[in-house]
């Protein structure tokens, strides 16, 4: 076959060529520009494609650890534990110890533990995170959020993503996950499809939700300053606002949220438990807070709830505002907290119809839902604090 040949940077003695087809100089009307890596690029890359291959070993490794309640163990253990310790507060049997040992090397490389010295655990923030029982600020649970990003419909759905994008689908597009699963995540579909999946999601959204709120109120303490009423929708079982009440005994909360959820919710004489939907009616309040709710809808979606929210409020000038509590991709942060975003916006692609937005993206369903303006309040991790005034 005819082509072109390419000379890679090398040794007169090792030298290596790239031969393009001839149709691909057709295709790209130049020769191409890249070198032939050299042997240590190879190598290096070849480690690479290894590591980004099997790297859904870690989840797993995690999603085991889970499982087997290794956090809540080593907590239980005083904070330090031997992998012998493990096994036997696991009842694990005693062949399984070299395995154990191999599924913790791999956890303490991810950082999820840590290890002191050979074969001694101890826990990180992160696993700490995991332990049954403990409860920070008053905050669900963790590990649902572990199990079902790693369930058998999550990964299902991701597996379909290729076919995905080759089939031209009507509009509005469905999810790759609806798409798998003939049901929509969090709707009355999956409850019919799988209900303690169901179940698990919901959990996971709470966990989601609810996570950062003590943080938050330490953080942005003039958040919630001079407001009288605050209406939280997608507010769940009430967790963010009985904590906003705590801190702020004045403030008004309204908790929004569908009858199936509000029904489950604990009485509270400190929060009016709204049974609505926010596509059609918010209680009227000086502010309206959505914490991590606009990822999971489309643009067109979030235009339509923030307009309901807009006609909730009252002007700026009588301090009405909304707080928005959610993730701000490529705002100024380190690159593990970017790819945390992008990884929480392809979760989005395959498991919603939303995503996760940028400055200007916000910016736009911002302006078109009629708002005034603006302001990032802080960055707190992957999300963002953004107050909007009408």
């Amino acid at each position: 076959m005819h082509g072109i040949c390419i000379r890679a940077p090398a040794s007169p003695a090792n030298t290596h060529y790239y031969t393009a087809p001839k149709t691909d100089r057709a295709m790209a009307g130049h020769a191409p520009t890249m070198a032939v890596p050299t042997d240590a690029q190879l190598i290096k890359a070849q480690a690479d494609l290894w590591r980004h291959s099997l790297c859904y070993f870690t989840p797993m490794a995690l999603r085991c650890a889970v499982q087997l309640g290794i956090p809540t163990a080593i907590h239980r253990l005083g904070g330090t534990a031997s992998l012998s310790d493990l096994v036997t507060a696991l009842s694990l049997p005693e062949s399984k110890t070299p395995y154990l040992g191999r599924i913790m090397r791999l956890l303490v490389t991810s950082d999820v533990l840590s290890s002191p010295e050979d074969g001694i655990y101890c826990l990180l923030p992160l696993s700490y995170l995991l332990v049954e029982g403990v409860l920070i600020d008053g905050e669900a649970h963790q590990e649902a959020i572990v199990l079902a990003a790693t369930s058998r419909h999550y990964l299902e759905a991701a597996l379909g993503l290729a076919d995905w994008f080759k089939k031209d689908l009507a509009l509005p597009l469905p999810s790759p996950f609806e798409e798998v699963h003939g049901a929509t995540i969090l709707e009355e579909s999956m409850t019919l499809l799988d209900p303690e999946s169901d179940k698990l999601f919901h959990q996971a959204v709470a966990a989601h939700d609810h996570m950062g709120i003590g943080t938050i109120l330490r953080e942005c303490h003039d958040l919630f300053k001079g407001l009288d009423s605050l209406t939280d929708c997608c507010g769940g079982d009430g967790t963010t606002a009985r904590a906003i009440v705590q801190a702020f005994p004045h403030i008004k909360c309204h908790v929004l949220d569908l009858p199936k959820v509000i029904e489950k919710a604990p009485p509270s004489e400190a929060v009016n438990y709204v049974a609505g939907d926010l596509f059609h009616s918010i209680p009227s309040a000086q502010a309206v807070m959505l914490k991590l709710v606009l990822h999971f809808w489309s643009d067109e979606d979030c235009v339509n709830i923030l307009s309901h929210c807009k006609k909730a409020i009252p002007s700026r000038e009588a301090g009405g505002k909304l707080i928005i509590i959610d993730i701000v991709v490529d705002h100024p942060s380190s690159r593990e907290m970017l790819e945390t975003q992008l990884l929480m916006d392809v979760l989005m692609l395959v498991c919603t119809r939303g995503r996760q937005r940028d400055e200007n993206d916000w910016s736009s369903i911002f302006t078109k839902a009629g708002f005034s303006d603006y302001k990032i309040v802080k960055m707190l991790g992957a999300r963002g604090i953004i107050e909007v005034y009408p």
